[in-house]
């Protein structure tokens, strides 16, 4: 998997779909085609790309083939974001404590002077 594949597989919001349902269990062909409202040609390729990116494997259950997130590939993601995360963070505490300020600011002209 490479991350240009991983990226390019979860730009597509038919395939962020199909990862958000195998999120809650592993699912046959039909059912994502069913849950995503897409032909099931449309569907097999959405499922190949995922395949191709690492994300989703495959395995043959009599007739059926049932697909499943492979969670190694989202760990990597969520460890390449973290310092983003913190850097979101820090943000939002900052913009959390200026309005803080503001507010106590605002609040403090009202009050009643004796």
């Amino acid at each position: 998997m490479s991350d240009a594949s991983l990226w390019t597989a979860l730009a597509d919001p038919h395939r962020r779909a199909i990862v958000g349902l195998l999120l809650e269990r592993p699912r046959p062909v039909g059912e994502i085609v069913e849950a995503c409202g897409l032909s099931q040609p449309s569907t097999s390729k959405h499922l190949r790309v995922l395949r191709d990116a690492g994300l989703v494997r495959v395995r043959q259950d009599a007739q059926r083939r049932v697909y499943a997130l492979d969670p190694a590939p989202i760990a990597e993601l969520d460890a390449w974001l973290t310092p983003y995360r913190e850097l979101w963070n820090r943000s939002l505490d900052r913009l959390g404590q200026r309005l803080d300020e503001t507010s106590e600011d605002d609040t403090a002209h009202l009050t009643p002077k004796d």
